[in-house]
């Protein structure tokens, strides 16, 4: 069972990681969807700035632990991204990466607000 929620963690920490990047495309004129991937992303810039761990990769670990997995001890990006497409990358960079990502994703959503609507004109 612990095994399972390890996996259904690790699943739901890629589901996050996907919105995050990728989820200004479903946002236009869904405004309150919009917000809430404006707050996606705020908090996704703060938990990687802040040197606190990420509560996903805490439940993970967690769950590994009680299946008797050796959980990994980086943070999730580090530890998947790094391993698969950026192997001699230091976490740093990693983070400022990630942290510039959604820095433009975030101007991507202001540069929408700030644009007419047809008819307001």
């Amino acid at each position: 069972m612990d095994r399972a929620l390890a996996v259904g963690v690790l699943a739901v920490h890629l589901a996050w990681i996907v919105w995050v990047i990728l989820g200004w495309t479903l946002t236009r004129r869904r405004r309150a969807l919009a917000w809430l991937h404006v707050g996606s992303l705020a908090y996704s810039i703060f938990i990687e700035i802040v040197p606190l761990p990420c509560p996903l990769t805490l439940a993970e670990a967690y769950f590994e632990r009680r299946a008797g997995i050796t959980p990994y001890h980086q943070p999730f990006l580090v530890h998947y991204m790094e391993a698969v497409i950026y192997p001699d990358i230091s976490p740093a960079a990693l983070t400022v990466g990630a942290v510039a990502v959604c820095t433009a994703i975030l101007a991507i959503h202001f540069a929408r607000w700030r644009r007419p609507r047809i008819g307001e004109r």
